[in-house]
């Protein structure tokens, strides 16, 4: 009956979250004609609150955040841990405006891709890694200028909850160029929406931000190390996500 359960109101908030993704995705070219960046942004990002709402509703899923947002030092670079969807729709209005660093063949699937594009993304081509690395920096250090903030997952792709991939220098990089601050940014977000996984998990969201990170006198290669000891150290202090204690990692053979 539990299993029952967790499938029907996954399949419910399914069909609010894409059904609402295609209403807004398909409204979003007009949107981009018609607003300024500010005002586009604000408003096509309801679309993540509802979504994050309609997560509590349909799925339990609750989010305690830890930490401050830290307004007075934007523009900044925030690095966080990429598990999940769940953090790449929270993360984007929370520290808004933000953008994400992504690759370029996201921005080309029907409604999603349109919505996100006008949002001033950072999409790179990961066919030529020497370009990208320096897309990725000329187009961060534009998006700071125009006073966005810059997201990046520094292990560059989803991780699976309890594995650290490489941490790659490209964020400190960007912060020590900018001279601004770093973000660090730890959550336990794909224990209650796990990626390539149907069923989403009632339970707690919990999203720690850390102090801010100065890059003033500093390196990429000792900042890159600080920021992957934070993280790490403090997923490991999470409480877990799911309401029956389970941890996802437990459960695969």
């Amino acid at each position: 009956m539990y299993k029952f359960l967790l499938y029907l109101r996954t399949t419910l908030f399914n069909i609010g979250y894409y059904g609402s993704g295609i209403v807004v995705g398909g409204l979003s070219p007009l949107i981009w004609l018609l607003l300024p960046f500010r005002a586009r942004y604000w408003l096509l990002n309801r679309w993540n609150v509802f979504v994050m709402a309609w997560l509590r509703l349909c799925c339990g899923v609750r989010i305690r955040v830890i930490g401050e947002r830290h307004r007075d030092l934007e523009p900044c670079v925030v690095m966080a841990k990429h598990q999940s969807t769940w953090e790449t729709l929270y993360l984007q209005y929370y520290f808004a405006p933000i953008s994400p660093i992504l690759k370029k063949e996201l921005l080309s699937i029907p409604f999603f891709g349109w919505g996100l594009a006008s949002l001033r993304p950072i999409a790179i081509d990961r066919s030529n890694p020497i370009q990208a690395l320096k897309d990725v920096k000329a187009k961060s250090l534009l998006r700071l200028k125009q006073g966005c903030n810059v997201l990046i997952f520094p292990e560059g792709t989803r991780t699976a909850p309890g594995s650290v991939g490489t941490y790659a220098r490209s964020g400190a990089d960007i912060a020590c160029k900018a001279n601004t601050a770093i973000i660090p940014v730890a959550h336990n977000g794909a224990e209650c929406w796990p990626h390539k996984h149907y069923l989403k998990y009632p339970g707690t969201i919990t999203l720690v931000i850390g102090e801010p990170i100065s890059t003033e006198g500093r390196n990429r290669k000792d900042l890159t190390i600080e920021v992957q000891e934070w993280i790490e150290t403090t997923l490991k202090t999470l409480p877990p996500g799911r309401a029956d204690g389970i941890r996802l990692w437990q459960t695969q053979p």
